[in-house]
């Protein structure tokens, strides 16, 4: 679980912002009305209660504001540091300093004016002892607003800052900028860090979280660190030589061994010799990265030779229960295809894992718990062998289960059959019927009380095609009908009007079929009222 929670520090308001709150609550939680004709101390009490009132809430909400942030000497080292580096510590305890005083004087003033209101002898006087009280509360709130507006900028960008725990399995990537930090961190974690072609894509710590022999380990990566003196570095290098400083963490020092990342491996190694001092009682690893564009072996005889002081002085760095091992100090690497990703990550939990087993095993607590345990090894006697008897029952039984065929699982049955996606697995097959071929049976479907499927024609699609072909055909006579229709344009001039009478002829023997005779009845035009006792209803 993490321990620093930054993102639950209750939002600083403004110095107006914060004044208007509590006049507000003062306002609505507190009696409103007042009459000359009170009597005194019931006009006193009402006007000390708002000035109580108000100092309470003022008290509450600094009191929140110095409780929530964090005090940089009780804090672990690392982040005590980090927001050294990010804030200055100097103005950020002096801001808290200046709330803590604020609160302070504003619980003076309370107590004074509540002295004085003690006295009052008039609605008048009560009210303005009440104003001046609150009026002098504001000033203070007012002087600290730069206060407030540092403490809020501080507290969104702790905000963003990531979940480290600093007690847990960590793996520390360092190095070069460009050298290919974030794009292990993107193979090895669910991290999605931002990877571009040139330096310093990475400006601040980056966690991500692998697994590693069923533990979690975080995955931090680092901003680009250059070979420059201490005083020199910008709080983004900074941030990197903290986490380096403070960290109990297997440490990966990438290498880019190809000189794409526009720096030579002689600049490499001088960073490498000028912050070793940050590797002491650390699991440390070198990893050769983009052995796509240059292998390790075909690096010229000066450069192999800084290769090889690095990891001679990784060999001393490293301080493990018998010794380090040798195979896994230098190791070579390829984020673009993929080549000893694993390796690297594998070989630096396994070293963590290695060296917090040793410590623990060293330490007070764990020889307490030793010493109530006794191993007890059995000394032979003679020199006799005796060899391990087991009875012939438990052979047999062991021979006959092993006979017996193992029942074949669902699991295997689908592995068998393509795998998940592919196999589906059928809810039918344990249906007790008479027939076992009818548990694959299409369940009938009902309507209005009958099955479908009596009523379905076995040579439907033979009927269909003998449909369609008949449609076919009489859709081919149509055509060439159409086709034989007469245009006019062969008929002389007689013909021609022989057609058009004829055709004018069927128009009105067709218009005639079409007229439909209506019938008047004759109670309409016989004046008399034929409606019967319905229609007066």
């Amino acid at each position: 679980m993490v321990q620093y929670n930054f993102k639950k520090i209750t939002v600083v308001p403004p110095g107006k912002d914060f004044i208007d709150i509590i006049l507000s609550r003062t306002q609505r939680q507190t009696p409103t009305v007042v009459h000359k004709g009170y009597a005194i101390n019931r006009i006193r009490q009402f006007y000390m209660r708002k000035v109580r009132y108000s100092q309470q809430n003022f008290y509450e909400k600094l009191s929140t504001i110095i409780d929530e942030f964090p005090r940089l000497d009780d804090i672990h080292p690392f982040y005590g540091d980090l927001l050294h580096v990010l804030y200055n510590k100097d103005h950020y305890k002096l801001a808290l300093g200046q709330i803590n005083t604020a609160r302070n004087i504003i619980a003076k003033i309370s107590k004074d004016y509540l002295r004085l209101l003690k006295y009052g002898d008039t609605l008048y006087r009560c009210k303005c002892l009440k104003v001046a009280a609150l009026g002098r509360m504001c000033t203070v709130v007012k002087r600290i607003s730069p206060s407030l507006a540092y403490l809020e900028q501080i507290r969104q960008h702790m905000a963003r800052l990531p979940s480290i725990d600093p007690n847990t399995r960590t793996v520390l990537i360092c190095g070069y900028p460009n050298v290919g930090k974030s794009s292990f961190m993107n193979k090895v974690t669910r991290a999605d860090v931002d990877v571009q072609p040139y330096a310093f894509t990475t400006k601040s710590l980056f966690v991500g979280h692998t697994d590693y022999k069923y533990l979690r380990y975080q995955v931090i990566d680092t901003p680009g660190i250059l070979d420059r003196p201490f005083e020199d570095r910008n709080i983004i290098e900074m941030c990197s030589i903290t986490a380096l400083a403070h960290l109990r963490a297997a440490v990966l020092f990438f290498l880019d061994i190809s000189g794409s990342c526009g720096y030579s491996i002689a600049q490499q190694a001088a960073l490498f010799h000028s912050i070793k001092s940050l590797f002491m009682n650390k699991p440390l690893v070198i990893v050769c990265n983009k052995t796509d564009l240059q292998p390790l072996e075909g690096l010229s005889e000066d450069d192999m030779k800084l290769v090889m002081e690095m990891k001679a002085e990784a060999m001393k760095t490293i301080t493990q229960a018998g010794g380090p091992n040798e195979e896994g100090v230098l190791l070579t690497m390829s984020t673009l295809t993929d080549d000893g990703v694993m390796a690297v990550k594998n070989a630096a939990c396994e070293r963590l894992l290695e060296q917090r087993v040793d410590v623990k095993m060293k330490s007070k607590k764990m020889m307490d718990c030793l010493n109530r345990f006794h191993v007890a090894v059995p000394k032979p006697r003679d020199n006799k062998e005796r060899p391990v008897c087991i009875p012939q029952a438990v052979l047999e039984a062991r021979a006959n289960a092993a006979a017996k065929e193992k029942k074949k699982l669902e699991k295997d049955i689908e592995n068998e059959n393509g795998g998940a996606g592919v196999y589906s697995a059928s809810l039918k097959k344990h249906y007790i019927l008479a027939n076992d071929e009818w548990k694959e049976d299409i369940l009938p479907e009902i309507l209005d009380g009958h099955n479908v499927a009596d009523f379905l024609d076995p040579d439907i699609l033979v009927r269909c095609e003998e449909l369609e072909r008949e449609e076919g055909l009489r859709l081919e006579e149509q055509a060439a009908e159409d086709a034989f229709q007469i245009d006019g344009h062969e008929l002389t001039q007689e013909q021609k009007e022989i057609l058009a009478q004829i055709r004018k002829k069927k128009a009105r023997r067709g218009e005639a079929d079409r007229v439909i005779p209506t019938l008047k009845p004759k109670h309409l035009f016989s004046g008399k009222r034929t409606l019967g006792k319905t229609s007066r209803r």
